[in-house]
């Protein structure tokens, strides 16, 4: 098996502070490329593999199985971060955490506006660039504007208001007022943690009034009308909590007929501290609410309810396409920035460094790309940045992290099974992982150590057994040797507000801290 892993520098110093404009590029605008494909990065939002390309016959997604039918299934793909806001800085950057620093909210262009970000690459060779909704993390000040052509917002208030993608706030949108309609919530007058555990069905006249909705109609109506080559990113909040969702996705299925994710009651008995106490911790929400109250198969109706509604957006992009004529000429890319467990390992959530957390739907269709082709090795969507660069005409970057998978692609027969990293949301602290096992350590020195092969579910951890001992040391050597510090996150800034323009700045206690050179590691 190969080892991927090699040596990567470490990002340029801090900036203490960056202004940006709507459509600013940078570097010199190629000649548009003749003959190059059309991109569209489809992107959802805590979505698990629950999807009938991935063999989940519980969830009702057509148009990921039409998907699925005119191009490449990966079935062991993976998150390059464990929430939202570093999963998607790893895949615009092409650079993990344990490299940016950026391990939690720290805006990469703010940490490092020397990286030539996913977007400005499809700008500088020439691409017309659109983006919608939650392409990046969701709270103000997290969009990073360079190299769009056009970025679609809903309003003017959010234009000048640091960019916030708040989907359910706003007199345009449906349950604006931000009260629990789900039954978890009935009764409160404020949900601690945001809209978090909390479904409910929008009546289907409704629908068109959705921001995911409304997302979706200006990327249909991007691709029905843009230039070639074009690059249109839409990102959708679903299945993300609130899982709201009109009536008809929850129509699709029959609530009692749910059946949960496996548990083990004693799973957490071998986890390491302080992991296991945040665990127990989390599954006294599962047990003690969801189950005491029998509203875990209404929690799973939400959302699968809100996987449902995500497919159906997909399917009017490419029936957008068709319409177009372009489908042929089009590269389609579906993701979720990470997975989500449903009390497996007693996690409602993710922010773990275990398969339900990392686990993503990762399908690929387009021109030069097997039809109806599923692939098993492993993979990550730190790989999307160098695959773009080989199936796009990017300009080659020699620092991106990750491999392509242009091969793979075209012959998925070729494709070879590899270690990929997963860094935790701290330094000093990553999973690495391919097919057969699993290696896991925290930051302070304990670990966790499975056989995939046996044990799917991640039930019995081998690292304190004797008989494991040399595989575990071998796994763990794919890991990073070394890791940047951490990058000055949200706490640590302040948003500056500038008409429709923002930049961050240090607060004046936060003082940044120097990063030695020729540190970190990265894969190839």
């Amino acid at each position: 098996m190969r080892n991927p892993t090699a040596d990567a520098s470490r990002p340029r110093s801090v900036a203490l502070g960056f202004a940006i404009t709507s459509t600013l590029c940078l570097g010199v605008v190629s000649e548009a490329g003749a003959g190059r494909p059309n991109v569209v990065f489809f992107a959802v939002d805590d979505m698990c593999d629950w999807a009938g390309p991935l063999g989940y016959e519980q969830a009702v997604t057509p148009n990921l199985d039409r998907l699925a039918r005119r191009g490449v299934t990966f079935t062991n793909a993976h998150t390059a971060g464990i929430y939202c806001a570093p999963s998607r800085t790893a895949i615009f950057t092409g650079r993990h955490a344990s490299t940016t620093g950026c391990y939690t909210t720290a805006p990469y262009f703010f940490v490092d506006p020397d990286i030539r970000p996913l977007q400005v690459a499809f700008s500088d060779a020439g691409y017309r660039t659109y983006g919608a909704g939650k392409l990046f993390h969701h709270p103000e000040g997290m969009i990073d504007r360079r190299g769009w052509t056009e970025f679609f917002l809903r309003s003017q208030a959010q234009r000048e208001s640091g960019w916030p993608l708040n989907s359910w706030e706003g007199d345009d949108v449906p349950f604006n007022d931000r009260k629990p309609y789900g039954p978890f919530n009935a009764g409160l007058e404020r949900i601690s943690g945001g809209l978090f555990l909390e479904w409910a069905a929008v009546p289907d006249e409704d629908e068109a009034r959705m921001a995911d909705t409304q997302r979706i109609e200006y990327a249909c109506d991007t691709i029905r009308s843009a230039e070639e080559p074009f690059f249109v990113g839409v990102g959708l909040y679903a299945p993300h909590f609130p899982n709201y969702a009109p009536q008809k996705y929850f129509d699709l299925y029959d609530r009692d007929a749910i059946e949960p994710p496996p548990y083990l009651d004693d799973d957490l008995d071998d986890v390491p501290e302080p992991m296991r106490r945040q665990m127990e911790n989390r599954r006294r929400r599962h047990q003690d609410e969801l189950v005491r109250r029998d509203l875990l198969k209404d929690a799973l109706h939400g959302y699968l309810a809100s996987i449902s509604y995500a497919d159906a957006m997909l399917g009017r992009v490419l029936d957008a396409l068709d319409e177009s004529g372009q489908a042929d000429d089009t590269v389609v890319v579906f993701w979720s920035d990470h997975g989500y467990h449903h009390g497996e390992k007693g996690n409602w959530g993710k922010h773990t460094l275990w398969e339900r957390t990392s686990s993503v739907p990762f399908l690929w269709a387009g021109p030069g790309i097997a039809r109806g082709e599923v692939v098993d090795t492993t993979a990550s969507l730190i790989d999307m940045f160098p695959t773009f660069v080989d199936l796009c005409g990017l300009e080659a970057d020699d620092t991106l992290e990750g491999v392509t998978l242009a091969d793979t692609l075209r012959d998925p027969a070729s494709a070879e099974d590899r270690f990929v990293l997963l860094p935790s949301n701290r330094p000093d602290e990553f999973a690495v992982f391919d097919q057969d096992w699993r290696y896991i350590r925290y930051q302070n020195g304990t670990e966790e150590f499975y056989d995939l092969t046996a044990d799917a579910h991640e039930w019995h951890n081998l690292a304190n057994d004797p008989e494991y001992a040399s595989t575990m040391r071998a796994v763990a050597a794919h890991g990073p040797t070394s890791f940047a510090p951490m990058a000055p996150d949200k706490p640590k800034l302040k948003l500056i507000v500038e008409g429709e323009s923002y930049r961050w700045e240090l607060k004046p206690a936060a003082k940044p801290k120097k990063k030695p050179a020729g540190t970190g590691r990265k894969t190839k």
